[in-house]
């Protein structure tokens, strides 16, 4: 989000501000993207903004169905970046992209998104876990809040999106399977979306499943940051994040996103996860490593 007169970020009042791109050239936009950690910016809104670039370089009536990326360094959130789109391949049927994110000349970000002209076949899907809905459930934004005003989640995310974090004990919540740890969230944009922009919507989940994924991989280390008092002992990075969209779907309607990891070696920790709406229907499926390395003492 820059102000392309003054060069700085705009202030960001609700869910588009993230996802907003300046035109700079022929397959050429430029983002700016707020921190995720201290100085990072922030992986889901680098994919969320790339995403957006990818899909200004397609027809009409082709949505997104896949989309698989890969953060090679960390953003910084005082600079923009600039987003680079190949057009790959544009068939009868499908259509593909590469983007690469750019920040002081090297690449932190890259991103390949394949779209399709919607088609009929049979369906099936896998059932939706019994959970509460979202009412009820304890708004996480009070624990985030207490990291200060600077902290983001006490500022921007309140205004941006809607969490509810089901904690361990919830009347509903599956069986543990050794070795796997699982959690179970409720996500929407805070604010109204355009109906009939899919690619808005699409890009909005992008930026939504980036945000408890890692924490997921690391539930076996430390409670997520809604469920804790103490500070991180861990250091969380995505290192890559794929993505498939299997129906349409609103991001400002509650979404269950039901997460699990099921390995976690080697520095790195897997994490599945699949998005459900109210009435059961499954939309899209995400798969992300992360680094999750334990702090220096």
């Amino acid at each position: 989000m820059a102000d392309i007169e003054s060069g700085r970020p705009r202030v960001i009042s609700d869910f588009v501000d993230l996802l907003r791109l300046d035109d700079l050239d022929l397959n050429l936009f430029r983002g700016w993207c707020h921190a995720g950690a201290p100085l990072r910016a922030f992986g889901g809104q680098v994919a969320a903004q790339a995403l957006v670039a990818a899909g200004r370089t397609v027809e009409t009536g082709r949505p997104v169905h896949s989309l698989h990326g890969y953060f090679m360094r960390p953003g910084d959130p005082r600079r923009p970046l600039v987003y680079e789109v190949e057009r790959l391949r544009d068939g009868h049927s499908y259509s593909t992209r590469r983007v690469t994110a750019i920040q002081r000349g090297e690449a932190v970000f890259t991103l390949s998104a394949s779209f399709k002209r919607p088609e009929e076949s049979p369906e099936r899907q896998r059932e939706m876990p019994l959970l509460p809905g979202p009412e009820g459930l304890p708004n996480p934004y009070a624990a985030w809040a207490e990291g200060g005003p600077e902290s983001y989640w006490a500022t921007t995310g309140r205004l941006t999106l809607d969490m509810r974090i089901m904690p361990p004990g919830t009347e509903g919540l599956p069986g543990r399977t050794a070795g796997v740890e699982e959690q179970f969230v409720w996500l929407k944009s805070a604010s109204k979306l355009d109906a009939d922009d899919a690619l808005l919507h699409v890009c909005a989940l992008a930026y939504l499943s980036d945000l408890t994924l890692a924490s997921t991989a690391a539930l076996h280390l430390q409670l997520p940051r809604s469920q804790r008092q103490e500070p991180p002992v861990v250091n969380l990075a995505s290192l890559d994040h794929a993505m498939w969209f299997h129906r349409p779907f609103r991001a400002d309607e509650w979404l269950l996103f039901a997460q699990r990891s099921p390995s976690a070696s080697d520095g790195r920790g897997l994490a599945q996860g699949e998005f459900y709406t109210r009435d059961g229907r499954l939309v899209a499926s995400v798969v992300q490593e992360a680094l999750v390395r334990e702090k220096r003492r």
